[in-house]
């Protein structure tokens, strides 16, 4: 028995480490040659490292998010036999009639490719059968392989043909073969889920709303928040775009105040609020969840900051209490960076307002001179009970709001 020592291959392109994302072993597995063991990622895409050698893991060196040098010896094997003369990293290189890169050992015979994962599946294939591959259209990435470790053959290529790939029109022209895809999956909504689903349709349902959207010109109010964030103690949570925004909220809602309200459509009962208690709509791992800020117009944009992001922390993790998700008089949700430039979010009923907050873009506008200047500009797309605001009222409100985040100053007054 001795120890085959494997290394971080050169994946090519001048890449001189990469990072580990995820291992597929574990010491005490019992591994193969050309067993997938190993996903990293450079600054160009992410690869499928193969085994080299048929034997047992013994150590493995890098967790995920592990910064690995090329050369760098990553993987312990007990083999039976004498180790391989030859233990350099292999070389990984880009093979130029496939998408994947391919992995090149110093063996005589063709070694083991190293799939990106261009369709969520492994291709892994020598460089002939990709090459044959290419010059019939196939894509690799439909066709079963049955070689180790799901290596794809030139008998793969012939049953794949023989089955009736079908034909698909290539966006650049030409056509590629593809397998039809066939599965179903059936997913019954519980808890959580079911409960958002209820609400959203009763809301969509019974309320009838009115939409408002209004762009709104950062570019003073971000020139602030970095000047702030680089300021704040260390103690201090770093300030996003939506402390600022509840702020607003919290001083052009007392001139709207139906607006921070509950609505009884059974009852025919409003309840307006005097506090501020501002719902921030956050996706989880176990779906959308409104914890609450409480009081918000008692705390400052530090205070609002540090709530906003302990309330975060504790609905993804599951952890936030009954008091902490329920109470909200008005909401804010966001999509952040993926925004987009308008959406229509639905009423926390039995809430008669929300505001969406879409993405920040740098665009052209003319300035009061005529020029042509760089704005940093952000649309709000608000929704309102129309049976509680009316439009008059749901403009002047996003309007106060406008014009509390073009003067930011404003909001400390």
């Amino acid at each position: 028995m001795s120890e085959y020592r494997y290394k971080m291959p050169d994946v090519g392109e001048g890449i001189v480490e990469a990072e580990i994302v995820e291992w597929h072993v574990k010491v005490g597995d019992t591994v193969t040659e050309d067993q997938h063991v190993l996903d990293v990622m450079t600054d160009k895409a992410t690869v499928e490292i193969p085994c080299a050698v048929n034997g047992t893991v013994s150590k493995l060196v890098g967790a995920p998010g592990d910064i690995i040098a090329v050369g760098t010896e990553i993987m312990f094997i007990a083999v039976d036999g004498a180790v391989p003369a030859e233990e350099a990293a292999p070389k990984v290189e880009i093979d130029e009639t496939a998408p994947a890169p391919v992995v090149e050992t110093a063996k005589p015979t063709p070694a083991p490719a190293v799939a990106s994962r261009p369709v969520g599946e492994r291709a892994l294939a020598s460089p002939a059968v990709r090459k044959r591959a290419l010059d019939a259209e196939i894509e690799l990435a439909a066709v079963p392989g049955t070689g180790p470790a799901g290596r794809i053959t030139h008998d793969d290529l012939d049953d794949f043909i023989a089955s009736g790939g079908r034909l698909v029109a290539h966006s650049g022209g030409g056509s590629a073969l593809r397998a039809p895809r066939t599965g179903i999956t059936e997913e019954k909504l519980i808890g959580l889920r079911r409960r958002i689903s209820e609400n959203m349709s009763h809301a969509q349902r019974t309320i009838p709303s009115i939409a408002y959207v209004e762009e709104i010109d950062v570019t003073a109010l971000e020139e602030l928040r970095a000047h702030l964030n680089s300021k704040k103690s260390d103690d201090q949570t770093k300030l996003t775009f939506i402390p600022f925004l509840v702020m607003a909220l919290t001083k052009a809602l007392p001139d709207t105040p139906q607006a921070n309200a509950h609505f009884d459509g059974e009852a025919m009962l409003l309840t307006k609020y005097q506090g501020v208690h501002c719902g921030i709509a956050a996706a989880t791992p176990n779906g959308l969840m409104v914890p609450v800020i409480k009081h918000a117009e008692a705390l400052d944009i530090w205070q609002i900051a540090a709530e906003l992001a302990r309330l975060g922390a504790a609905a993804k993790a599951g952890k936030a209490s009954k008091d902490e998700l329920t109470g909200s008089t008005i909401t804010i949700t966001s999509l952040g960076a993926i925004g987009g430039l308008v959406t229509t979010p639905i009423l926390n009923a039995p809430e008669v307002a929300i505001i969406g907050v879409n993405k920040m873009q740098e665009l052209p506008r003319f300035d009061a001179k005529g020029q042509v200047v760089a704005r940093k500009l952000m649309n709000l797309s608000s929704c309102f009970d129309h049976r509680i605001v009316d439009g008059y009222d749901a403009a002047m409100l996003i309007q106060r709001v406008k014009g509390l985040l073009e003067n930011p100053a404003t909001l400390f007054m």
